[in-house]
């Protein structure tokens, strides 16, 4: 067992799916899994292992920010052998084309984190990217699904919900998708161990627009993003 994870050896799959409320997590172990076990109820982050398709698939509450996401995914990387990470959030659009309810694929992660800026001591600024093999498998499920907005760019990890300070027009006009609080992390903790990671994001409200979903909407209505990431795994162990 680790630190934060309550599981023995081998009870969680090599694809874990990343929610960061832990009631997405319970809400897709639920709906989407089959002879589900639940392995992991420390601080009530929940972790579930079931079979989807016939495939070994782990769900694993993150909590919110990038520290929170950085100790599950260390921990689910290091200790549990898991190969990849896919986070399925929701995230704020911060460009006109980008409509709520559409999904976006982080192939980048610009973040104002001083997490990643500490990893090589403001040597470099590190670029925080996606597994290629993982992005190009999520995106050719969704293209051939019944989405209606596809994205893929770079999107914003910020370390403060509430920061009226950034410039967010800017960073859109700069090609930035969404804001997100996980993406960096998980991407940079991947990147040490030589593993896999992607982040997709159902936009659940608009920074331009002011329009918004509900709280229960964002946890237990964004399927089809749950979805793609549930057959990206299956396609992982094709």
């Amino acid at each position: 067992m680790s630190t934060h994870i309550a599981a023995e050896k081998g009870a969680i799959a090599k694809t874990v799916l990343f929610p960061g409320d832990p009631l997405r997590a319970k809400f897709i172990a639920e709906t989407f899994l089959e002879d589900v076990v639940q392995y992991n109820t420390v601080r009530n982050m929940f972790g579930y292992t079931g079979t989807y398709k016939g495939v070994k698939v782990s769900v694993q509450g993150s909590g919110m920010g990038i520290p929170s996401a950085m100790i599950y995914a260390e921990e689910l990387y290091q200790e549990y052998g898991v190969e990849t990470i896919i986070r399925i959030g929701t995230a704020g659009g911060m460009k006109e084309e980008v409509k709520v309810r559409d999904i976006v694929f982080g192939m980048g992660a610009t973040t104002d984190s001083s997490a990643l800026s500490n990893i090589f001591e403001g040597q470099v600024h590190y670029s925080a990217i996606a597994s290629f093999e993982v992005l190009d498998i999520a995106y050719h499920i969704a293209e051939k699904s019944a989405v209606q907005g596809i994205h893929v760019g770079n999107i914003l990890s910020s370390d403060r919900f509430y920061n009226e300070e950034m410039d967010k027009k800017k960073l859109a006009r700069y090609g930035v998708l969404a804001v997100e609080m996980e993406a960096a992390g998980i991407y940079a903790v991947a990147a040490k161990h030589n593993k896999k990671a992607l982040t997709m994001c159902t936009i659940s409200d608009h920074i331009l627009t002011g329009e918004e979903t509900t709280a229960e909407e964002r946890q237990t209505t964004f399927t089809q993003m749950m979805e793609i990431a549930l057959e990206t795994a299956v396609k992982l162990e094709a």
